[in-house]
C-alpha cells in the first residue's frame, strides 16, 4: 500500500443517505429536510465537489425515488441499499463499484450541512501523510448521550468506539465522540467490513465495528479532535432541523 501524497492518493467519497429519520414524523426522507432553504444531502454534496474527489456517490434507501430526483442534476452517483441494516451494510454496498481500486473512501453522513471543507481537508492530509489504514474525526460535547464513546490507547490511537446504548457506567462519562465521518484505505476496507456482525441490540451491521477489525490486524486508526462540535451535529428530530437552520444563520450571517 503506498501512499504519497494527495495528488497520488485516489479519494472516494460516499454519502451515507439511506435513513428514514423515523424521529422526523414526515414521510420526506431525513436528508431531504431542508437547512437554509436546500436539502441537508446538497449540502454534504456541495463539501464533497470541493475535495477533488475522483466519484461521489450517494447511499440512498428509503424514499429513494425523491431523493434520485434531488440528485438528478448534481452530477453524482448513487447505489440503492434496499434493506437498511445498519451503516457498514450501506458501505458495504459499494464495494462493486471500488473494491478493484486503490486510494480512500471519505464517508460523511447526508445530514451534517455545518461540516466545514478545512476540517475535511485536515483530516485527508493527516491521513495521507502518516499512512494510516483509517482516520476519524472525533469532537468532545458536555452531554454526549446517544453518541458511540471513543475509548482511546494511552498512545492516543483509537482502541475502541462503544454504542451509546452499548456502554459501561465508565464508558458512559466519556465524553469526546465518534464525528461519524471516516477515512478508509479501501484496500482495507472491504475484506473487513464483511467481517462485521449484527451482534449488537440494535442488531445492525455498524460501520465504527469495522476500526477494531482494522486494528486486529495491526493497522493504526487514527483520530482528529475537532474543538467545533457544531460541523458533526447530525438531525434526528424536527427540534434538531430547527436549531441546525438557526446555526447555519448564525455562521453565515
Amino acid at each position: 500500500m503506498t501512499h504519497g501524497n494527495n495528488s497520488t492518493r485516489s479519494l472516494y467519497v460516499a454519502i451515507l443517505a439511506a435513513g428514514k429519520g423515523t424521529r422526523m414524523k414526515s414521510d420526506l426522507p431525513k436528508v431531504l429536510h431542508p437547512v437554509a432553504g436546500k436539502p441537508m444531502l446538497l449540502h454534504v454534496i456541495a463539501l464533497a465537489k470541493t475535495l477533488a474527489a475522483q466519484r461521489i456517490i450517494s447511499i440512498i434507501g428509503h424514499g429513494k425515488e425523491k431523493v434520485m430526483e434531488v440528485l438528478k442534476d448534481t452530477q453524482t452517483e448513487y447505489v440503492i441499499q434496499n434493506q437498511q441494516l445498519g451503516t457498514a451494510h450501506a458501505v458495504l454496498q459499494l464495494e462493486p463499484l471500488l473494491k478493484n481500486l486503490s486510494g480512500d473512501l471519505l464517508v460523511l453522513s447526508g445530514d451534517v450541512p455545518l461540516l466545514r471543507k478545512e476540517t475535511v481537508e485536515t483530516l485527508i492530509q493527516t491521513h495521507t501523510r502518516h499512512q494510516y489504514a483509517a482516520t476519524l474525526l472525533t469532537t468532545v460535547i458536555p452531554d454526549p448521550t446517544g453518541y458511540g464513546r471513543i475509548v482511546r490507547n494511552k498512545d492516543g490511537t483509537l482502541n475502541k468506539i462503544v454504542e451509546h446504548k452499548d456502554c459501561s457506567p465508565k464508558e458512559l462519562a466519556i465524553q469526546e465522540i465518534n464525528g461519524g465521518i471516516y477515512l478508509f484505505d479501501v484496500e482495507t476496507l472491504f475484506p473487513c467490513l464483511h467481517l462485521v456482525t449484527n451482534d449488537n441490540r440494535q442488531k445492525e451491521y455498524y460501520l465504527p465495528d469495522v476500526l477494531p477489525l482494522f486494528i486486529n490486524k495491526g493497522k493504526t486508526v487514527a483520530l482528529q479532535m475537532i474543538p467545533d462540535s457544531t460541523e458533526i451535529l447530525g438531525v434526528n428530530t424536527i427540534e434538531e432541523l430547527q436549531r441546525m437552520n438557526l446555526l447555519y444563520q448564525q455562521r453565515h450571517a
